[in-house]
């Protein structure tokens, strides 16, 4: 595996971890890898405590990525700022692509954000990662009909007081090709209780991502979200990653998976 950056104004708009070979027309992205915020953004006010929270990033999302990619010999592209600068799961329409707050948390360096700021922060961050997903699905059907797309997320154990119980949650809509087998195969194994579009819903529209490039062309794809405190540490990393990576072995191999459905 060959990892590199794409630059912009000399920050790292993302993170690239290319495949010569791809043991399977897989896609792994991770919009949520990185806390970095560029350096003429001041750290948008917030400080570095905070940055290292569940408010700047994905919590152990990008360890898990990169994990992946090594064992299931897989390209990646990883975002490489933090949703703070531009949430890159979103339509740069919504309203969250650049939040003004953060779980209760004021993001100073939002508030008043003009038209000016928000372009920039698109044509530095945003569309570079957004292109070079493209890219990389591009170089993927030079050898398969319709590649898949995999997206790792990470959520907090608890939210607003409540407990959330799920190791391991699967976002998915119209295509269940992926999530389906997913969820029943995970869910054999002990101890693991997985949810279905739990803590969060892959019908939402905010999961930008896979249905900007994914559902939106047929493509099978499939979302997940891992709890935070279960790969907070590079053992939790390595436990999860094995055990995702042998359950997708099990699945990602059928060449009639990569075909594009009509979704509507």
């Amino acid at each position: 595996m060959e990892r590199e950056g794409r630059l912009a104004e000399s920050e790292s708009a993302f993170e690239l971890m290319s495949c010569a070979r791809p043991a399977f027309p897989i896609l792994l992205v991770c919009d949520h890898a990185s806390n970095h915020i560029p350096a003429y953004l001041d750290c948008l006010g917030i400080s570095a405590d905070l940055l290292n929270t569940h408010i700047g990033w994905d919590i152990g999302s990008a360890d898990v990525t990169r994990s992946l990619a090594e064992r299931l010999k897989l390209p990646a592209v990883l975002c490489g700022s933090s949703r703070l600068v531009v949430d890159c799961n979103r339509d740069l329409s919504d309203l969250t692509a650049f939040p003004e707050q953060s779980a209760g948390e004021p993001v100073p360096g939002n508030v008043s954000l003009n038209d000016v700021g928000r372009e920039r922060r698109a044509a530095e961050i945003y569309w570079p990662y957004h292109h070079e997903i493209d890219r990389q699905i591009a170089e993927l059907e030079k050898n398969s009909p319709a590649p898949a797309i995999i997206s790792i997320h990470s959520f907090t154990p608890d939210f607003a007081g409540e407990i959330r119980p799920w190791h391991i949650g699967v976002l998915w809509d119209k295509d269940d090709r992926i999530a389906r087998p997913f969820m029943d195969k995970l869910s054999t194994r002990d101890g693991i209780l997985v949810g279905d579009n739990e803590p969060y819903s892959g019908r939402h529209l905010a999961d930008f991502t896979i249905d900007h490039h994914a559902q939106a062309n047929g493509l099978p794809h499939l979302a997940i979200e891992i709890r935070q405190d279960l790969i907070a540490t590079p053992e939790g990393v390595a436990h999860w990653a094995a055990l995702i990576a042998d359950v997708l072995e099990e699945i990602i191999g059928g060449r009639k998976l990569y075909s594009r459905l009509n979704l509507g």
